[in-house]
């Protein structure tokens, strides 16, 4: 089943198959949204039941099973359902949800049967569901959306026109990296997406490239293909995995490194990928910390930029977690701003514009309660 709960309050709920009890969402609300400990994990198991939750604002999304099923999957599709919603009434909100629960029925009645995963392009779904709800179609119209839904260019329907076609184009990438108190790399990749708005007329067949060509570490059994990659790999872009929506012409890929499509009409993610080679760092953390007595501490945080001094990072964050008997806070940054935010117990760092080659410094004095033990057990805060 999938719940939308305000503050431990049903939105709305639709239950797929009844080994799922209608009071489940009872232990939710009493083990997670109203538990006093900070939850970590987004996937929560009580009596045999596993509940899968995201929270979005103050929207918790959450799916719910007693069986044993693919996690990425199930977070998959909350996120599908979520980017739904948006797409139809813009932002996820309380009032948005009560405002359009019939929208929202008849999307989870298409999204989903018997609790597994159907049609999530917004495209398709926005041909027969709208705002007002289902609509009233011709024999012919509903012969188009059958084509569209089970076609064999189901992403895009015929007949689309536009005064002034034009395509735009986002990458958006993650540097993720783990380093150890000493300074060195554990770990460190790229994970990014290739994000396209569309509005071009007809059947476009679009090509896509990164350097002209994308070279992947896959050993080609064809040796005049093993050189031209070994001659590009000072010009490409070195990528270990990545995943394409599903217009892309796998083929072309395969033979000829370029993705090849016919985009679907309005936005959509035209592919995804993760590099482990040749990573720099936009930035570099220098942090220190040191105990001042039992209940006191202060860390300082170097914040440099790596990246050239022509270009300008903005909306940065960093966010330096604390204790979680933290009482007190000072704080002293030499630029943007900071504050302790105690629901998060961490100390959260913004700066609004930074050039590269320069450097920023943050400074927390913190006083926390020691956790002692009674003889009886029980435990208590001293200061």
């Amino acid at each position: 089943g999938i719940n939308a709960e305000y503050g431990g309050e049903i939105l709305i709920s639709r239950i797929y198959r009844d080994d799922i009890a209608r009071n489940a969402v009872d232990a939710f609300r009493v083990n997670v949204i109203h538990a006093r400990s900070q939850i970590r994990s987004p996937v929560t198991n009580i009596a045999r039941t596993s509940f899968f939750h995201l929270k979005k604002s103050n929207i918790w999304i959450t799916a719910v099973t007693r069986q044993n099923v693919n996690a990425a999957m199930v977070f998959e599709m909350l996120h599908k359902t979520l980017a739904l919603m948006t797409s139809y009434f813009g932002k996820v909100s309380e009032e948005a949800i009560k405002s359009n629960f019939v929208l929202i029925y008849e999307l989870l009645d298409e999204i989903l049967d018997f609790g597994y995963p159907q049609k999530t392009d917004s495209g398709i779904l926005k041909t027969f569901i709208t705002q007002q709800g289902i609509k009233t179609t011709s024999a012919e119209e509903q012969t188009k959306i059958t084509n569209q839904v089970t076609g064999q260019i189901g992403w895009r329907r015929e007949g689309i026109k536009y005064r002034r076609n034009e395509l735009f184009l986002d990458v958006l990438e993650n540097v993720n990296l783990l380093m150890n108190a000493q300074g060195k790399v554990l770990s460190a990749h790229v994970s990014g997406r290739v994000v396209m708005r569309s509005y071009l007329s007809g059947m476009p067949e679009c090509k896509f490239g990164m350097n002209d060509k994308i070279i992947t570490d896959t050993k080609d059994k064809d040796n005049s293909t093993s050189d031209v990659v070994a001659k590009k790999k000072n010009a490409g872009i070195a990528i270990d995995d990545c995943t394409f929506h599903q217009c892309v012409k796998l083929s072309k890929f395969e033979t000829e490194r370029s993705i090849s499509f016919i985009p679907p009409d309005g936005e959509f993610e035209l592919m995804r990928y993760r590099t482990t080679k040749d990573i720099s760092f936009p930035f570099r953390i220098i942090p220190l910390v040191r105990e001042i007595g039992k209940t006191k501490m202060e860390i300082k945080v170097v914040l440099k930029s790596n990246y050239r001094p022509a270009l300008l990072g903005q909306k940065i964050e960093v966010k330096i977690p604390t204790p979680q008997t933290t009482a007190g806070v000072n704080l002293f940054c030499n630029k943007g701003r900071s504050k302790y935010k105690s629901s998060d117990n961490a100390v959260v760092w913004r700066i609004k514009r930074m050039a590269g080659l320069k450097e920023a410094q943050l400074t927390a004095r913190l006083s926390y309660y020691r956790v002692l033990k009674t003889e009886n057990g029980n435990v208590r805060l001293s200061p």
